[in-house]
């Protein structure tokens, strides 16, 4: 059976790569909610979800951008660092909206547990050269039996459609953007050839 996200301190699959608090490596993490918000989220959200949790201590919205895979029709990912803050945020309220490039969903974040839901996850690793090449330069070549013996040490989390509340979706508050650089294109263009 499947439990919901619970707060077990294990060995993180990524535990020999440090956590990332330099404030570069932020911005780059940072990068795809900032695609987003121009209003390329059909384009970045293939690669990228959009992740909005509740602050555990603020309370507020707060939004990360993460890689995801859709396995079967569901949203998985690897939660590399659990004490990461959008995890943290799912320990205390696992309500989450995500957002893709197939659009907005409400739903409920669950850590996976279970062995043959895992596998399934395993196998699409094991099909996927890209993924495959990822895990094995992490130093995780494992066989099935063996990823299921380790399983506590993967943070593996799926997302689950819900009616409950959950927190608002990022908007695409920035598209303006494109219309001013259109302009200034335009007038710099027409500038130019009055110039000559």
């Amino acid at each position: 059976m499947n439990q919901p996200l619970t707060g077990q301190q294990f060995i993180p699959v990524l535990e020999s790569i440090p956590y990332p608090k330099h404030p570069l490596l932020k911005a780059v993490f940072k990068f795809p909610i900032l695609l987003w918000r121009l209003g390329l989220g059909s384009i970045s959200g293939r690669l990228f979800m959009i992740m909005t949790t509740t602050g555990r201590k603020s309370g507020q919205p707060r939004r990360t951008a993460i890689e995801y895979h859709e396995i079967n029709g569901k949203n998985y990912v690897l939660a590399a660092w659990p004490k990461s803050d959008w995890y943290q945020n799912l320990l205390a309220d696992p309500r989450v909206t995500i957002q893709t490039a197939r659009g907005s969903q409400s739903c409920v974040a669950r850590r996976l547990t279970d062995d043959e839901e895992l596998g399934r996850v395993f196998d699409f690793v094991e099909k996927n050269p890209l993924m495959r090449y990822f895990w094995e330069m992490l130093g995780f070549n494992l066989t099935r039996e063996e990823f299921l013996a380790q399983k506590d040490r993967f943070y593996l989390i799926v997302f689950e459609p819900t009616d409950q509340p959950t927190p608002p979706p990022l908007e695409a508050d920035l598209k303006w953007v494109w219309a001013v650089i259109g302009l200034s294109g335009l007038a710099g263009f027409f500038i130019g050839r009055r110039c000559k």
